[in-house]
C-alpha cells in the first residue's frame, strides 16, 4: 500500500513539479527579457515611439542627486499603497547622515481608495490636519515634498498628471488630472492650514534622493514592495521628450507596464493570466502583476486552488502523514512543504525579472558613459526586498550574471521614499554663477553701448536704436551769473519734492534752498494724467502757501526723471513712463502743457523741464566746471554729457556742444543683452508694468535689486539652502525685501545683525548660516549693478576722451541716487571697476549732496535770464510795430498833405511840397523825339525841409 501511495505521490509530485517549471526561466531567457527591457526604454525616450511604448520613460525634472550640502526642515507626504506616511524631515548641514525625521502611519479605507477623488484627498488631508496637530505645527508653512507612487505625466517639478492608477487604487475623477492640485484644493477646503507644495515625487525618485545623501554613487532607485518601479539619472540628450541636451534628468520607466504589448506572453503563466483578469486594470502593468508583492500572493494563491482541484494538495498530505504515523514513522511533512516550493518559484521568478530589468539599465548607463566598467550603486525600498529572506540574494546574481561589466551596489532606504521627496527641494544649482563677469565680459558690454550711442545719434538709426540719446537743449554747465529766486518740482518717483532754491551774488555765488517731500500715491501713479497733474498741483499749492509766496511769480524748473522727447527746454512730449508709473492719457503727450494747465491758478509758469540726470550734471557743474557727465543711481537709473553738436543728428547745427539725456535703462530691449540675462532678470521683467521695456534699468537699479535678491532667496528656500526650507507669506510677498534691506545686509560690522533683525521680520528664523548666504546672494546682485553701471559709464568716457582727441581723458562725473548714496560698498565697486576698464582716464565722481532740483533751478534761471533777454529786446523794439489802425490813419494824413502840396493857397504851408519837375512823361519805348504830354511828374519832398 505504502508502494502504491508512493507511486502515486511522485506522479502527483511530478505534475507538482511541472507546474512550478512553468516560473523557472532559464539564463537565456533572462537574457532574452533584458533585451526586450532595453528596446522599450529606448522606445519611452524617444518622441516618435513614445505613445506606443510600454515602459513609459517618464522625466521628473529632477536634474541631479544630493551632494551633501542640503539643508532645512520639510513636509513629506508619502502616498503609494493602502497605507501612507506624514513625515517632518530636518536635514542639517555639514556632514551626511544627519537627517531626523518624525513620521505617523494612516490607513486608507478600500472604499475611500476606490471611491471618488474628492474624497480620496480630502481624506489625506485630514490625516496631514491631524499630523500637524500632532506635531504642533499647525501654524508653520513649510514647503511640501510629495511622493506618489503612481504613473504620472510631469511637466514641472510640481506638475503631475496622473497616468492611471495602480495597486489597487480606483478612485474616480483623477486619472488625467494633476493630483498636485487636487491635493491643493482639498486643502483649500479644509482651511486649516497651509503648504507650499514644491516637488511631486515618485517613491523610486525619492529613494534614489535618500540613497544619494549617503552614497553619492547612487543614481538608480528600486522599489520591490506593494508595487514595482524603477527610475535613474539618464542624459538629457537621450530624453527626446524635453528640450536641452545638456547634463542629466532622473527618468522615472514605470517599467511596471512592460509587456503591455504582448512582448513577455512567452514567459507569462496561466496563472499570470488569471490574476490579471481579476484585477481592476486588466491587461495592464503586466510586469508588476508578476514581480510585486501587491500581486504575489494572489499569483500563489490561484496556483495552490489549482493544485487542490486537481487533487495535488492537502487531503494527499494527510494521508501520506496518516500512513507514515502508522508505521511508526516521525512525519515533517506538511502542507508548508508545497507552499514553501509555490512561494520560493513565485518570488524566484520576480527577482530574477527585476534583475534582467535591473541588468538592461545598468548597461544602458555604461554605454551612455561611454565606459568598458560601470561602478553604481541602486538605492532600494519596499517591503518584498526588505523583508524576504532569499529575493535581495536573487536579484544581485542575476544582475551580476546579465551585466558582468557592472559592479552594482544595492543599498537599503532605511528611512523610505519620504526622506528623498524632501531631499529633493534641497539640491542647489550655481544660478549665481552667471551674476558674476570678467573684465572681457564687461568690456563686451562697453563696446555694445557704444554702437546703442551711435544708434541713437544718428538720424537714420535713432527710430529703432533702444538709446535713444535725446537732446536737451542745454548747451553749457553753470558759469557763475546765474541768480534768482525759483520753484524747483522734482518728479521721478513715488516721492517727489518740491525746492524754493534762491542764488544770490552778494560777496560771491551762493544757494540757499528749502524743499518738502510729498507722496504720490499708488492710485494717482496708476490712474490718469489728470489726476496726476492735479495732485502735483495740489501739493504745490501747499508749499507756496508754507512758503508764504502764493503771491508771488517765481519761475519753476520742472525736474522730469522719463524718457521725453525736449523742444528748447519748456515742451516735452513723454516718449514712455518707466518706474511703475501708468498714468493714462499722458505718453505722447506735452507734459509741460500738461502741468501748466493743472498750475495755472498757482501764478507760477514752467521755464524749463530737465531730466534728473541732466539736474544732478547741473548741480554738480555748479561747484566744478570741468562736469560733464550726470548718472543717475537710485530707483532708476540714467545718464546723459555734454556731446559734440556736431554729432547730433537731430538738431541742426555743429558748432559747440550740447547734453544728451541717453536714456540708458532701455540698453537690451532689443535683445542685446540676452546673454547675461538670468531667469530671476526675466521673472521681474514679466511681472512688471512694461514687460519687455527698460531691461536694463531692471538688472541694476534701486527699484528692482531688493526683489531680484528676495526672488533668489525664494528659489534657496524652496530647494532647503536656506532657512530650513522655510517660505513665509511675507518672503513670497513681492516688494517685501527692498534695496534698502540690500544695503543695510552689505554694511561691514553689523551686517549679519541686520541680516537676522530683516530675516525675522519677514517670518524666517534664520541661522548663522542663513544670514552669511543672504549677505552673499545682496553683494553678487549689487557687485553685478555696479559692474553694468561701470561699463556702460565707460563707453560714455571713452566717447568723451575721443571726442576731444585727447590721449587722457580729465573730467568728472556728478552722480545721485538712493543705491549710490546709501550702499556701503556700491561707489567703491563702481569707482574701482571704471579705472580698470578706462584706465586712459583721471575721473573725478561728484556726489550732488542737492539733488537735480539746484540744477534744475540753474537751467531755470539761465532760461529765465534769456526770456528777460528776450522781452528787454522786444520792449525796445515795441515802439516800431504799427497796428493796421496806425497805418491807415497815416494812410489818410498823407493823402491831406498831398492835396495841401498841389494847392496854391496851401504849398507854402504843406510838409509834402509836392515840387514840379517838368518831365511830362516817361519812356514808351520807341526811341521817338519826345513830345509833350498833358501830365508831369511831381517830386514829392516829404518832412519838414525836406527831413
Amino acid at each position: 500500500m505504502v508502494t502504491a501511495v508512493a507511486q502515486r505521490l511522485a506522479s502527483q509530485r511530478k505534475e507538482i513539479d511541472d507546474t512550478l517549471a512553468t516560473f523557472t526561466l532559464s539564463t537565456t531567457q533572462l537574457q532574452e527579457v533584458k533585451a526586450k527591457m532595453r528596446v522599450e526604454l529606448e522606445r519611452g525616450l524617444k518622441k516618435d515611439t513614445h505613445p506606443t511604448a510600454s515602459v513609459k520613460m517618464l522625466p521628473t525634472y529632477v536634474y541631479r542627486t544630493p551632494d551633501g550640502t542640503e539643508r532645512g526642515k520639510y513636509l513629506a507626504l508619502d502616498l503609494g499603497g493602502t497605507n501612507f506616511r506624514v513625515l517632518v524631515v530636518k536635514i542639517r548641514t555639514g556632514m551626511r547622515n544627519s537627517v531626523r525625521m518624525y513620521n505617523k502611519i494612516y490607513a486608507i479605507p478600500l472604499e475611500i481608495m476606490q471611491g471618488t477623488g474628492e474624497e480620496l484627498f480630502d481624506h489625506i488631508v485630514q490625516c496631514i490636519s491631524d499630523f500637524l496637530d500632532y506635531m504642533g505645527m499647525k501654524n508653520t508653512r513649510l514647503p511640501l515634498g510629495f511622493t506618489f507612487s503612481f504613473p504620472c505625466n510631469q511637466t514641472g517639478i510640481d506638475k503631475g498628471d496622473l497616468v492611471s492608477w495602480t495597486k489597487g487604487f480606483k478612485a474616480t475623477d483623477c486619472e488625467g488630472y494633476d493630483v498636485v492640485d487636487m491635493l491643493r484644493e482639498a486643502i483649500k477646503r479644509r482651511n486649516e492650514f497651509d503648504l507650499d507644495i514644491v516637488a511631486i515625487v515618485n517613491d523610486t525618485v525619492g529613494t534614489m534622493m535618500t540613497c544619494a545623501y549617503e552614497d553619492p554613487k547612487c543614481q538608480i532607485g528600486l522599489i520591490a514592495g506593494t508595487g514595482s518601479n524603477v527610475c535613474y539619472m539618464e542624459e538629457m540628450k537621450n530624453i527626446e521628450l524635453v528640450e536641452g541636451d545638456e547634463g542629466q534628468m532622473c527618468v522615472n520607466t514605470e517599467w511596471g507596464g512592460f509587456g503591455e504589448n504582448d512582448n513577455i506572453e512567452d514567459i507569462r503563466t496561466r496563472y499570470d493570466r488569471e490574476v490579471d483578469g481579476g484585477s481592476l486594470n486588466p491587461g495592464k502593468q503586466r510586469f508588476e502583476k508578476m514581480t510585486s508583492g501587491m500581486y504575489l500572493g494572489e499569483i500563489v494563491r490561484q496556483i495552490l486552488i489549482d493544485l487542490t482541484k486537481r487533487g495535488l494538495f492537502s487531503h494527499l498530505w494527510h494521508k501520506l502523514r496518516s500512513i507514515l504515523q502508522s508505521l511508526g514513522l516521525d512525519s515533517t511533512c506538511d502542507d508548508s512543504i508545497i507552499v514553501k516550493e509555490v512561494c520560493g518559484a513565485v518570488s524566484r521568478r520576480a527577482a530574477q525579472l527585476c534583475g534582467a530589468g535591473m541588468a538592461a539599465i545598468v548597461d544602458k548607463i555604461r554605454e551612455n558613459r561611454g565606459l568598458d566598467h560601470l561602478e553604481i550603486t541602486v538605492g532600494v525600498d519596499g517591503t518584498l526586498y526588505k523583508l524576504h529572506p532569499h529575493f535581495s540574494t536573487i536579484l544581485k546574481d542575476t544582475v551580476r550574471e546579465l551585466a558582468p561589466n557592472c559592479k552594482v551596489d544595492f543599498i537599503l532606504s532605511e528611512d523610505g521614499s519620504g526622506k528623498g521627496a524632501a531631499l529633493i527641494t534641497a539640491v542647489i544649482d550655481k544660478y549665481l554663477y552667471a551674476m558674476r563677469f570678467s573684465d572681457e565680459t564687461l568690456r563686451d558690454i562697453m563696446a555694445r553701448f557704444r554702437r546703442e550711442m551711435e544708434n541713437g545719434l544718428g538720424g537714420d538709426t535713432n527710430p529703432t536704436a533702444t538709446v535713444k540719446m535725446l537732446p536737451t537743449f542745454v548747451r553749457s554747465i553753470p558759469d557763475g551769473s546765474e541768480k534768482g529766486d525759483f520753484i524747483a518740482l522734482d518728479l521721478g518717483g513715488s516721492n517727489f519734492r518740491i525746492l524754493r532754491v534762491k542764488v544770490s551774488h552778494e560777496k560771491k555765488q551762493t544757494v540757499q534752498m528749502e524743499s518738502q517731500i510729498y507722496e504720490t500715491p499708488e492710485d494717482i501713479i496708476h490712474g490718469s494724467g489728470s489726476r496726476l497733474f492735479d495732485h502735483v498741483a495740489e501739493c504745490l499749492g501747499d508749499f507756496m502757501e508754507k512758503q508764504k509766496i502764493k503771491d508771488k511769480k517765481l519761475p519753476v524748473g520742472f525736474t522730469f526723471s522719463f524718457p521725453y522727447l525736449d523742444f528748447l527746454l519748456n515742451p516735452a512730449v513723454l516718449l514712455t513712463w518707466t518706474k511703475r508709473f501708468k498714468a493714462s492719457g499722458v505718453e505722447g503727450m506735452d507734459v509741460v502743457k500738461l502741468l501748466n494747465k493743472a498750475i495755472k491758478k498757482r501764478g507760477v509758469n514752467i521755464m524749463a523741464v530737465v531730466n534728473d540726470t541732466v539736474g544732478t550734471m547741473m548741480t554738480c557743474g555748479f561747484d566744478d566746471q570741468r562736469c560733464e557727465v550726470g548718472i543717475i543711481i537710485g530707483t532708476g537709473t540714467n545718464a546723459c554729457y555734454m556731446e559734440e553738436l556736431r554729432h547730433i543728428d537731430m538738431v541742426e547745427g555743429d558748432e559747440g556742444r550740447m547734453c544728451i539725456n541717453t536714456e540708458w535703462g532701455a540698453f537690451g530691449d532689443d535683445g542685446t543683452l540676452e546673454d547675461i540675462r538670468t531667469e530671476f532678470d526675466r521673472e521681474i521683467d514679466r511681472g512688471s508694468l512694461n514687460p519687455g521695456k527698460q531691461l536694463f534699468e531692471k538688472m541694476v537699479s534701486g527699484m528692482y535689486m531688493g526683489e531680484l535678491v528676495r526672488l533668489i532667496l525664494v528659489k534657496m528656500a524652496k530647494e532647503g539652502l536656506l532657512f530650513e526650507g522655510r517660505i513665509t507669506p511675507e518672503l513670497l510677498t513681492k516688494g517685501k525685501f527692498e534695496t534698502k534691506h540690500v544695503s543695510a545686509i552689505e554694511k561691514s560690522k553689523e551686517g549679519l545683525t541686520k541680516a537676522k533683525e530683516i530675516l525675522t521680520r519677514l517670518g524666517v528664523e534664520p541661522s548663522e548660516d542663513d544670514c552669511i548666504a543672504v549677505q552673499h546672494v545682496c553683494a553678487i546682485v549689487s557687485f553685478r549693478s555696479a559692474n553694468l553701471i561701470a561699463a556702460t559709464l565707460g563707453a560714455i568716457l571713452t566717447r568723451l576722451k575721443d571726442n576731444k582727441n585727447s590721449p587722457r581723458l580729465r573730467t568728472t562725473v556728478g552722480i545721485d541716487g538712493s543705491l549710490y548714496k546709501m550702499h556701503p560698498q556700491y561707489s567703491r565697486r563702481l569707482h574701482k571697476t571704471v579705472r580698470r576698464l578706462v584706465p586712459e582716464s583721471d575721473v573725478r565722481f561728484l556726489l550732488s549732496e542737492s539733488g537735480s532740483g539746484k540744477g534744475a533751478a540753474m537751467v531755470t534761471a539761465w532760461a529765465s535770464r534769456l526770456a528777460d533777454q528776450t522781452r528787454q529786446i522786444a520792449e525796445t523794439l515795441a515802439e516800431f510795430r504799427l497796428t493796421k489802425e496806425q497805418l491807415l490813419e497815416v494812410k489818410k494824413r498823407m493823402r491831406t498833405e498831398i492835396q495841401n502840396g498841389l494847392s496854391k493857397n496851401t504849398q507854402s504851408t504843406a510838409t509834402v511840397k509836392m515840387l514840379p519837375t517838368y518831365v511830362r512823361s516817361t519812356p514808351d519805348g520807341t526811341g521817338k523825339r519826345f513830345t509833350a504830354r498833358p501830365t508831369q511828374c511831381i517830386f514829392l519832398k516829404i518832412g519838414k525841409d525836406g527831413q
